[in-house]
Order: C-alpha cells, then sequence, then structure tokens
C-alpha cells in the first residue's frame, strides 16, 4: 500500500511525542497524562486500519498528537534550538528499530508480551500501573539487550522512582512503535534531511486543524 507524506509526519509525530514525555518524567517527575494515555494505547493497535488509527482514529488524531506535532514542528523550524537531547533520543530509537527488524525471535516476544498486556488492560485500564510494570518489564527483557542503548538523561530523584522509571521505558517503547509506523510508511532517514520542509508543511497542515477547533 502507498503511503502519504501526510502519515509518515504523523507516526514521525509519534516518535516526538513519545520521546518529549520522556525527557518531561526524567526532568520534572510528571508529563501530560492525557498524552502519556495516548502513547501507551498506541503500542495495543496491532492491526490498524490505517495511520491515524494508530493514536485514536482520524477525528482524534490532531488533539492527541498535539504535544508530538509542536515537538516535530520546533525541532524542525528550529535549528538553532534544537534539544539536542530530544534528538538523540529520536535518534538512538530510529535505529534501535532498524536493529529490532532484523529480530524476528525478539519481535515475536514483544508481540507476545504486548497480547498479554493487552489482555491485563482489558480487564484494568491501558495506564493501570499493572499494566505499565509489565510493559517496562518487556522492554527491560527485550529492547533494553539491543544497542545502542536510549541513555536516559535527568534528575536522579525522578530516574530512582520505580514509577517514572517504568513510564519512562513504557514511552520508550511506544516510541519504538511509532519508529517501526514510520517505516513500514515509507519513512527513511534521508526524508529527515532532504524533506524537512514538506514534513514541517505537513505537520503544519495537521496543527492548523487543532487551531481551527478553538
Amino acid at each position: 500500500m502507498q503511503h502519504t507524506l501526510s502519515e509518515r509526519t504523523l507516526a514521525l509525530a509519534g516518535i516526538y511525542q513519545a520521546c518529549r514525555l520522556v525527557g518531561k518524567i526524567a526532568r520534572e517527575g510528571l508529563a501530560d497524562l492525557a498524552a502519556q494515555d495516548v502513547c501507551i494505547r498506541s503500542l495495543f493497535v496491532t492491526d490498524p486500519a490505517d495511520t491515524a488509527a494508530v493514536y485514536g482514529g482520524a477525528d482524534n488524531i490532531v488533539d492527541n498528537l498535539h504535544i508530538g506535532l509542536m515537538t516535530l514542528i520546533e525541532q524542525f523550524a528550529q535549528p538553532d534550538k534544537r534539544d539536542i537531547e530530544l534528538t538523540r533520543y529520536v535518534i538512538t530509537v530510529m535505529a534501535l528499530e532498524r536493529k529490532l527488524s532484523k529480530r524476528p525471535s525478539m519481535l515475536n516476544m514483544l508481540s507476545a508480551g504486548i497480547d498479554k498486556a493487552m489482555a491485563q488492560a482489558e480487564h484494568f485500564s491501558p495506564s493501570h500501573e499493572n499494566v505499565i510494570a509489565n510493559l517496562a518489564d518487556l522492554y527491560v527483557t527485550t529492547i533494553s539487550k539491543l544497542t545502542p542503548r536510549v541513555i536516559v538523561k535527568g534528575e536522579h530523584g525522578h530516574l530512582s522512582n520505580p514509577a517514572n522509571a517504568n513510564r519512562v521505558r513504557v514511552l520508550l517503547l511506544a516510541a519504538l512503535r511509532s519508529a517501526i509506523l514510520w517505516h513500514q510508511c515509507g519513512g527513511n532517514r534521508w526524508q529527515l534531511i532532504f524533506q524537512r520542509k514538506k514534513i514541517i508543511a505537513a505537520a503544519e497542515q495537521w496543527r492548523s486543524e487543532l487551531k481551527s477547533r478553538l
């Protein structure tokens, strides 16, 4: 199936949203709960009808990914103000996605683990602490074994908190899920260099839909 630049931009915004939230939790100990919920729920959309379905559907996509879209625009349009730490998270996640694609056994482990967490989420909720803990453990037993590892920097007091550490791992897993979607939609690293203006324009188009609702 042929995917559009608009779809790839949504997937890229998904990566940026998850990585932005990782940084917020690491530095401040908290982050937008609704935006976190969108990222967590994306893990359970394993057979989406379209790209928007991964983030709650076309009717909700702009609201659900507003942090990711705004972050993407800021980072692409203002290189002199680029958040280097955030950029490092994004680049590392994309590199891990390529490594993961060559590890079918690990992909199977992830799939089985997410199915288990999905069943648990139906009993509790996707953002319940038990679901978060299981997904975080899944990250530890799979993705953390790959290189390069994502080195999260922040305040020790926040990162040493088990609940925060679990959320960081789950958000990184969600970022990876969006990176997989980005690749499935035809995204590659060269587009990040040579199609920056087009990506900004696509993100602005999505963002303008949000403004028109306000």
